[in-house]
């Protein structure tokens, strides 16, 4: 056999392995969306992945939402959630790496060793006493405690992101910039923040899906179900009694990939970009 052959044969095998395991990774999410339209009396007993009786129903069931509250107001919540800890993160975050990065401080090492450290440290350690600082402050049944931490740059991995990005850039670039006059936060604006971009990007949508995609967080300080965001919505149609609405949560966990996807593929070029670039150089 020829290596011409041989290799062929190879790229073959893995073209196919990657398919195969591409349909095997795919598949939940295709079942999800087939479900979706179907009646809820069918959905396990149908195997298939083509419903024998397509409805919409479902979709109109779930957006009416459970009780008072639709499916709409789920969604604005956790919109508005998420637009401010983006916010927060993207500022934050990168003034903070900014610091590390770029400034000359006492303790400048050992602050940065004690936040690599807090990477190390499993959230739900602080899990009751956050909860406890919170309620002193008054403030469990808001959005406060999932918005306010993010101005606090307590995301670790995005500041330890954006301080690898940051030193791969030339100092040079500061030189010149304080040469022609300008300041330690004009070179954060003008300099640091355009050339960051793909790592700001990054950011953007790790924090985007992380914070919709939180149930635990949000189960812990929400109270009030016009408050609910999607994830707590979606567990309103599970009932104990045994009568849950299989099919308005599945048509509704559809609705919820949606935003996920379009994010994510309109920025996939940056996000690849931002992580190929980071940490590469210096």
């Amino acid at each position: 056999m020829s290596k011409r052959a041989a290799r062929l044969i190879r790229s073959g095998f893995t073209n196919l392995f990657i398919i195969v395991l591409g349909v095997a990774m795919l598949y939940p999410v295709v079942w999800l969306i087939a479900a979706s339209f179907k009646e809820s009396n069918t959905i396990f007993s149908e195997p298939g992945l083509i419903p024998k009786a397509f409805t919409l129903q479902n979709y109109v069931q779930g957006w009416k939402g459970i009780g008072i509250v639709s499916f709409s107001t789920f969604f604005l919540n956790s919109f508005l959630i998420c637009s401010l800890c983006v916010l927060a993160n993207v500022v934050f975050c990168s003034l903070t790496a900014y610091a590390f990065a770029r400034l000359h401080f006492a303790g400048r090492n050992f602050w940065f060793a004690v936040m690599l450290v807090t990477l190390m440290l499993p959230s739900h350690v602080t899990t009751i006493p956050r909860y406890i600082i919170f309620r002193s402050f008054g403030w469990i049944d808001t959005y406060l405690p999932l918005i306010v931490p993010k101005f606090f740059a307590t995301d670790a991995f995005f500041v330890f992101l954006l301080v690898q990005f940051i030193r791969s850039l030339p100092k040079e670039l500061d030189e010149s910039a304080l040469i022609d006059g300008c300041g330690k936060f004009g070179i954060y604006t003008r300099i640091i923040m355009p050339l960051t971009a793909p790592a700001l990007i990054t950011t953007v949508l790790f924090t985007f899906l992380w914070t919709w995609d939180d149930f635990f967080n949000q189960l812990l300080y929400l109270n009030t179900p016009s408050k609910y965001t999607v994830p707590m919505g979606l567990r309103l149609f599970l009932d104990s009694t045994g009568m849950s609405s299989w099919g308005p949560m599945f048509a509704m966990s559809v609705l919820s990939l949606v935003p996920c996807f379009i994010l994510f593929f309109s920025l996939q070029k940056y996000f690849v970009q931002g992580i190929t670039t980071t940490g590469i150089k210096g």
